[in-house]
């Protein structure tokens, strides 16, 4: 005899609880949802949760050595012209008189 729908979901629940499951919920925008994607095609995978179980157990197990860099944000630098410089030191004294203050940029 076919077990009811509550039946199954009661068994889920039971193995959830005693294998300690926890759902981690993730948001992401276009551009890494298009990563994972590529790389479940590159690998293979359909399923996205097995997808990120693995790159975490993979990333993990090459230690903090290994691991550290990958999990660095990368981070912009900022340039700024010597014209556009210019162009906020005049916009930053124009103010400065408006306003009867001094401008002092850094």
């Amino acid at each position: 005899m076919a077990k009811t729908v509550q039946e199954r979901s009661a068994k889920t629940a039971r193995k959830r609880v005693a294998n300690a499951e926890e759902e981690l919920r993730l948001r992401v925008r276009p551009g890494t949802r298009q990563a994972l994607a590529d790389l479940m095609e590159w690998s293979g995978i359909t399923e996205q949760g097995e997808a990120m179980t693995l790159m975490i157990h993979q990333l993990h197990a090459l230690g903090p050595g290994g691991a550290l860099p990958m999990l660095e944000p990368p981070r912009h630098e900022i340039t700024v012209s010597p014209a556009v410089a210019r162009k906020l030191e005049l916009f930053c004294a124009r103010a400065a008189l408006q306003i009867g203050t001094n401008c002092q940029l850094e």
